[in-house]
């Protein structure tokens, strides 16, 4: 079957789910909420119950969200409350490790080193290498610049 590209997007569009945009931006938005919400119950409480520096609340907090949505991801709860929320779980922290997390439990079966060691960074590993990296570039700019 031959198409150009004209007939192939009328084709494809009609033929694609729609999306109910107003639904979506609204649940990401209750659900990224929610997840700051807790983030900042929780430094509240390491805080002011715990009576921790500003400093080290805020590393708790950052330690006890990453360390809850591991265990949810690890349960399989994690992504039932993200096919619901959508985006809304995917910048805050918890969807960094969500994203950690995911492909380690996928291919546990494989093994230690080839299933989880070979793959628990296939979709965090890009984030982490160009973010050192601009970071190690930036590092450098503003250290030349400096000296000026």
């Amino acid at each position: 079957m031959n198409m150009d590209k004209q007939t192939y997007k009328r084709f494809a569009a009609a033929h694609a789910p729609h999306s109910p945009l107003l639904k979506d931006c609204l649940n990401a938005f209750w659900s990224g909420g929610l997840i700051c919400v807790l983030g900042q119950a929780l430094r509240d409480v390491y805080q002011n119950l715990c009576h921790m520096e500003e400093e080290n609340a805020a590393t708790l907090t950052s330690a006890t969200l990453i360390f809850l949505a591991v265990v949810l991801t690890g349960f399989g709860i994690f992504d039932r409350f993200a096919k619901i929320a959508g985006a809304g779980t995917l910048i805050p922290i918890t969807g960094f490790a969500n994203s950690v997390v995911s492909p380690a439990i996928d291919s546990h079966a494989e093994g230690l080193v080839l299933g989880v060691g070979a793959k628990i960074f296939t979709v965090a590993g890009p984030v982490l290498l160009y973010g050192t990296l601009a970071g190690t570039i930036y590092g450098v700019i503003y250290w030349i610049v400096g000296l000026f």
